[in-house]
Order: structure tokens, then C-alpha cells, then sequence
């Protein structure tokens, strides 16, 4: 994980109060809640990639794939 930034939020004071009740470490609530949304947020770009990819990918005649995937990485051209 690289450098660290300070972000400030305002949330309705009962929910920071009920959290503190329960003993909640917002801190670290902040932080889970953000690395999900960013994980979310790539997998929706790598989706979106995917289905870019498929559309190219289908514009190639299957034996054509076959041979290419056959011989290997090192042999594409």
C-alpha cells in the first residue's frame, strides 16, 4: 500500500455516537468500506474490458485463434 491521505466526512452525530456505543473503529470502517468500492470500481473496468475484448475476439475466425494459441507466445507473428 503506498502513501496515505487524510480525508474528512460529516456524518449525522446519533450515527457517530451509535458508533462509538459499539465500539466501532471508524477509522478502520472508513478504510474497509473504501478498498471494497475501489475493488468494486476495477472489476466493473475489468468487465468492461472483457466484454471489449470478446467483441474483438470474435471478429477472428476460430481456427485462426487456434493456431495462434497453439504455437505459443513466443511464435504470435
Amino acid at each position: 500500500m503506498g502513501e496515505r491521505v487524510t480525508i474528512t466526512a460529516k456524518i449525522p452525530a446519533e450515527h457517530k455516537e451509535k458508533l462509538r456505543k459499539h465500539g466501532v473503529n471508524i477509522n478502520r470502517l472508513i478504510n474497509d468500506t473504501v478498498a471494497r468500492e475501489v475493488h468494486r470500481l476495477d472489476e466493473e473496468e475489468y468487465q468492461a474490458l472483457l466484454k471489449e475484448a470478446s467483441k474483438i475476439l470474435q471478429k477472428i475466425p476460430e481456427d485462426h485463434l487456434v493456431k495462434l494459441i497453439r504455437r505459443g507466445p513466443d511464435r504470435v507473428s
